[in-house]
């Protein structure tokens, strides 16, 4: 009776895949050959013998060329899988912030910028997404503080006009950015002469009373009126 081969017999494990020479993969990452880079290193990668700091290494330029390519979550994946491996890298958790933020996912951005800066105090790149990021939430979060909000009190809003104002966001975001184009211009204006933003205060008045006056009548069109109105303020002097 022939005996079995040592590697089958019962309990023996199956061979292990060869090590793959990752000098492939790193000539095409010092020749920034994003094809060869693409599939040499995925084949370190995949490769369960490689070595931890080979793997970052390809995973990281791997991950590079997933993003010149716009393949946004698999290079997050790959960042991820990095982070995995080795979570001091600070630059790696920039990088990922920075792919979170283009996906517009703004909280994941801002935990892997801060956790850039944790680790490493003095990385101006992390250090400046977080200021940017956090000043963007902040304009967003006063936004979203006066969205479908007049530039008036609803609470205190009397008139037929007002109270259809309030009562339409869009017409609400008309009334607000015609305020704000107004204020702008006209403070930009009377630097110049005040005669001048006088003027063109006065002509802001003058809407405000004829809006006041004609909403309700026949042929009048408050929205037409606000988008008008609007135009007219961002043709001053290029606004």
């Amino acid at each position: 009776m022939a005996l079995l081969h040592p590697a089958l017999a019962a309990g023996a494990e199956p061979p292990k895949e060869p090590q793959v020479d990752p000098a492939a993969c790193f000539a095409a990452i010092s020749a920034a050959d994003d094809d060869k880079i693409a599939t040499l290193c995925t084949a370190v990668i995949d490769n369960d013998m490689t070595a931890k700091a080979d793997r970052i290494k390809a995973l990281i330029a791997r991950a590079a060329v997933f993003t010149r390519r716009d393949q946004l979550d698999r290079a997050i994946a790959d960042y991820g899988n990095v982070l995995k491996a080795d979570s001091t890298l600070a630059d790696i958790y920039n990088a990922r912030g920075e792919l979170w933020r283009k996906k517009g996912d703004r909280p994941k951005a801002l935990q892997d910028f801060g956790a850039a800066i944790k680790l490493n105090p003095d990385q101006q790149a992390a250090r400046a997404n977080y200021r940017s990021l956090a000043l963007e939430l902040e304009r967003l979060g006063a936004l979203m503080a006066v969205a479908g909000k007049p530039s008036f009190n609803c609470a205190t809003a009397r008139r037929p006009v007002e109270k259809a104002i309030c009562a339409s966001p869009e017409l609400a975001k008309l009334d607000r950015e015609i305020n704000a184009v107004n204020t702008k211009v006209v403070r930009d204006v009377t630097r110049d002469s005040r005669n001048a933003g006088r003027t063109l205060q006065r002509e802001q008045d003058e809407f405000i009373a004829r809006r006041n006056a004609e909403f309700g009548r026949p042929g009048y069109d408050l929205r037409k009126a606000m988008l008008e109105r609007l135009q007219k303020l961002l043709g001053v002097d290029g606004y």
